[in-house]
């Protein structure tokens, strides 16, 4: 008897990519499995893929014999060099025609890089974001593709199924051509850095101001989230805030070192916004926060030795929760304009030809950073779908300029309570700056060209002028 050949190869079995494998044969599909030590591979076959129609192979010879042609591959493993080491591993097995994807968090320079080394030996690769984490893994993520148009309709029906659903609506999408879904994928979690420190600012303000413990930090969030700042990072935020820790009966949350990691995204969303010029301080904002809570040693003695200490205002507390509600809103708006305007600019550089809408669309459900806003944001794309930064509709600013007041309050109060707001300052401080027709931007030119001789435009005649300004 000929046994049927799987669908599709899925390599990496880390939770990651054991709940995609899973996902994948829980909607039909029949699904081949390697993992670099066997070890691994052997517990997954024997406990949580038992009696489902997933196969285990030690070899990658015997792993690609198995696959049905043109083969379809998705790579989980860890990025950077590992990526690289498979893809090797496979061109001497892969035939023209067979597609790999690299699903996990590749930088999108590395993924053009691997898509132009296997073009030239006619196999298709595709770099594709996947948000929702373990869960959403398993559940149902957001699949953001990039790559070739014939590979993405070979990848098509596979990932239509795996994808979480809003409704009826799947939150699968082509991003484009290229590195674009590795891209779009860097971006969202440009955007999740943002969100979780202005998340933990608003935290941070409640426990100093007012005296607010974790519980009731996590009700105040809980009942937030059943309105406009609906999201999953709010929802998860409430939840952590609640858990008591069973050995001291404590909030959980009191009891975790306060040093953030990271694993770069955030800092490659940063990196590549100042290569194309695009402005996302609230992102900066959100790494650079993550970068001091590392300095753990230095942070304490500087508590110690700094003592210019600042008194804590008194507050009132129905004023500051509604405040922090409008604040945390506005620098959720702030951050999505930040990264979609990245993602449009990008798409123009690069020539991925990325859908705004689409993006908002597919986020909506199974990713980190899904929210209610973005049915928004999809509007407004839908009105206007060449639109290069949201602020410039009128209906996304007036969101804004409805809570600026509440919005500068908080930022006051905290600044002069020696209370750190990162994120939350610097979105006000984009908006103020975006909307402002005159910066003094002009100083800085006429500095430039005092100490350099770069030159200068002027506003009331053409032309790129310089001036002797010692005389």
């Amino acid at each position: 008897m000929v046994m049927r050949k799987s669908d599709i190869g899925l390599i990496g079995l880390a939770t990651m990519g054991a709940n995609l494998a899973l996902n994948i044969e829980d909607k039909g599909f029949v699904v081949s499995v390697y993992n670099r030590t066997a070890d691994r591979t052997k517990a997954f076959i024997e406990h949580r893929a038992k009696g489902k129609n997933i196969s285990a192979h030690f070899s990658m010879e015997d792993f690609v014999k198995s696959l049905d042609k043109p083969r379809r591959i998705i790579l989980m493993v860890k990025a950077g060099e590992a990526v690289d080491e498979f893809l090797n591993q496979l061109l001497v097995y892969l035939e023209s025609g067979d597609v790999v994807v690299d699903g996990g968090n590749s930088h999108f320079k590395d993924t053009e890089r691997r898509m132009k080394m296997l073009e030239e030996h006619s196999i298709h690769f595709m770099g594709v974001g996947i948000s929702g984490g373990e869960e959403g893994a398993l559940k149902g993520p957001c699949i953001m593709a990039g790559g070739p148009p014939e590979a993405e309709e070979i990848m098509r029906p596979v990932f239509v199924k795996i994808a979480a659903k809003v409704e009826d609506d799947v939150c699968y999408g082509y991003m484009g051509s290229g590195g674009a879904g590795h891209f779009v994928k860097m971006v969202h979690n440009g955007i999740e850095y943002a969100i979780m420190q202005a998340i933990a600012e608003v935290y941070d303000i409640f426990t100093v101001l007012l005296g607010l413990g974790a519980p009731a930090v996590s009700r105040i969030f809980a009942e937030w989230n059943a309105g406009e700042l609906n999201s999953f990072l709010l929802e998860i935020a409430s939840e952590v805030l609640a858990k008591i820790d069973e050995e001291t009966k404590r909030p959980l949350v009191e009891l975790i070192l306060d040093k953030a990691g990271q694993k770069g995204t955030g800092k490659w969303t940063s990196q590549t916004a100042m290569d194309l010029g695009v402005p996302v301080p609230t992102i900066d904002a959100a790494v650079s926060a993550r970068n001091v809570s590392a300095l753990k040693e230095e942070r304490v003695a500087a508590s110690k030795t700094i003592t210019c200490t600042t008194n804590v205002r008194h507050v009132d507390k129905p004023s500051l929760i509604s405040e922090a509600k409008s604040s945390l809103y506005c620098t959720m708006l702030i951050a999505f304009a930040q990264g979609m305007s990245l993602i449009s600019m990008a798409s123009k550089e690069f020539g991925y030809a990325t859908k705004l809408r689409e993006v908002a669309r597919i986020w909506r459900g199974g990713c980190i950073i899904r929210a209610r806003l973005l049915n928004m944001i999809m509007d407004v794309y839908s009105r206007r779908p060449d639109l290069t930064n949201l602020l410039l509709d009128s209906a996304y600013a007036k969101e804004l300029c409805e809570r600026q007041v509440e919005w500068r309050s908080l930022i006051s109060t905290a600044k002069l309570s020696g209370i750190p707001c990162p994120a939350i300052a610097s979105a006000l401080d984009y908006f103020d700056s975006f909307r402002r027709e005159r910066l003094p931007a002009n100083l800085i030119q006429a500095l430039r060209d005092r100490f350099g001789a770069h030159g200068y435009e002027r506003i009331d005649k053409p032309g790129t002028f310089h001036t002797d300004w010692g005389s």
